[in-house]
């Protein structure tokens, strides 16, 4: 539902940004299923950081990242969030060293429904819209979403705005 409706519209409701802000808050918000996990959840987060955008798009992306995360990261697993301006533009990354993702998914982890692993289902592991979600979310803001990963070793995500946003 959520992408039929970014799909036939641009649902947007755009304001300044703190992205600072934004980072810390969404890192207070999982920091207890991080810890519940036995996970060590950390922030490097540059200071007064803005970005014209949707608030609430914006915080959904940094949250279903790092969920993502903390769900394929193991007990004693580390996670970390950083955002800093790079080149006159916003970069948020959320790395872990958790399970990782087969190179053969790489290619298909961002289309709807695609689900890494096979055996699991609804239950445990969603509907496969997740990072379809994202990447959408991220290009309504003018900006691209990137994954580097090793199996057996964690994933990197990059996600990379235009600091003054999307043209509306």
């Amino acid at each position: 539902l959520v992408l039929s409706r970014m799909d036939s519209r641009d649902d947007m409701n755009r304001s300044s940004v703190n992205m600072s802000e934004l980072t810390e808050e969404t890192i207070r918000m999982l920091m207890p299923v991080a810890e519940q996990n036995r996970q060590k959840l950390s922030g490097d987060v540059q200071d007064d950081l803005f970005l014209y955008g949707d608030r609430s798009k914006l915080s959904q992306i940094l949250y279903n990242l790092m969920d993502n995360a903390i769900k394929y990261t193991p007990e004693e697993g580390q996670i970390s969030v950083c955002l800093r301006e790079e080149d006159g533009n916003i970069v948020w990354r959320v790395k872990d060293n958790g399970v990782g993702i087969p190179e053969e998914d790489l290619d298909h982890i961002f289309e709807r429904f695609y689900r890494v692993d096979k055996a699991r289902g609804r239950e445990t592991g969603g509907t496969g819209l997740g990072l379809s979600i994202v990447k959408q979310m991220v290009r309504m803001h003018g900006g691209t979403i990137t994954v580097e990963s090793s199996l057996g070793k964690g994933s990197e995500f990059t996600v990379t705005f235009p600091q003054e946003g999307a043209e509306s």
